[in-house]
């Protein structure tokens, strides 16, 4: 498991590209067979890549999960969300089995002591992208498609902005203890996500985007809002953004991005709003 600690903005002012990507970016999430995690420091973020390809791979594959969480099994106290980006898949949690296809979601409560993930076709396998936080209460494990989704249209294409921000694991489609994630599609000819930015000092995000052609790159922003940084982004990256941080980017091509939130509150509206001509 690699351990990202939390970082200081005016240490981050000081930083080298290379020690920007150590500290935030996370990459080569998908290997076969394999369990891929990092944890964040920033509100305690677990962030994982599951393909399984051979096998049914289960949630604690290589992790020492008494050395890192001081719990029996990984979600003893924590909740968790799972996107499949890859082929069809399943995932067994306690015995009991969810089909996921492409873009589909499952939110897996606290208690579960066994999660597996698993592939129909080897040839192309599922690539399951999790994000977990601390949870203090159980909920019920719940399978989320699209359909299932809150979706709320935004942008223009005047702003090259125009997008779909679809909500899944979110108060008003289902009750966590403080995970949200979600899926924005960004619409052909629009490149920029979040855009007018914002901060939340009340909550952290992780990104990772995807659905970019070969090639294509997202040019990721963040820092704070008067001395901004950035990190190129390939597809199936991700990005640890803290609290302090603004969050947007923009393409070479229109693509998919996955957001996750943990922290105080799961107001998805609670930012403090930038207008474009702030930023430095």
């Amino acid at each position: 498991m690699d351990i990202r600690y939390s970082a200081h903005p005016k240490d981050v002012a000081r930083y080298t590209t290379e020690e920007l990507r150590n500290e935030f970016l996370i990459t080569d999430l998908y290997v076969a067979d394999t369990v891929k995690a990092t944890y964040s420091h920033v509100d305690r973020m677990v962030i994982m890549g599951i393909m399984p390809v051979n096998e049914v791979v289960p949630i604690d594959k290589g992790i020492d999960v008494w050395h890192n969480f001081g719990t029996n099994y990984f979600l003893e106290r924590r909740e968790a969300g799972v996107f499949n980006l890859g082929g069809k898949g399943f995932i067994e949690a306690d015995g009991e089995r969810f089909e996921l296809g492409y873009e589909d979601c499952l939110y897996i409560t606290k208690g579960t002591k066994e999660v597996k993930f698993g592939s129909f076709d080897k040839e192309k396998p599922a690539m399951f992208y999790l994000a977990s936080t601390p949870a203090h209460c159980a909920y019920k494990t719940t399978f989320l498609s699209m359909e299932k989704a809150n979706h709320r249209p935004t942008g223009s294409e005047a702003n090259s902005n125009k997008r779909v921000i679809n909500q899944f694991i979110h108060p008003d489609v289902l009750p966590t203890c403080q995970l949200s994630m979600g899926l924005t599609q960004l619409a052909p000819g629009s490149v920029w996500n979040s855009m007018p930015c914002h901060t939340h000092e009340r909550r952290m995000e992780v990104y990772t985007y995807f659905e970019l052609p070969e090639n294509d790159i997202v040019m990721h922003f963040m820092g704070r809002p008067n001395e901004t940084k950035n990190l190129v982004m390939k597809n199936f990256d991700a990005v640890i953004s803290p609290s302090w941080s603004i969050h947007c980017g923009c393409g070479t091509s229109n693509y998919t991005f996955i957001w996750a939130m943990g922290g105080e509150n799961q107001a998805f509206d609670d930012m403090d709003n930038l207008v474009p001509t702030e930023l430095k």
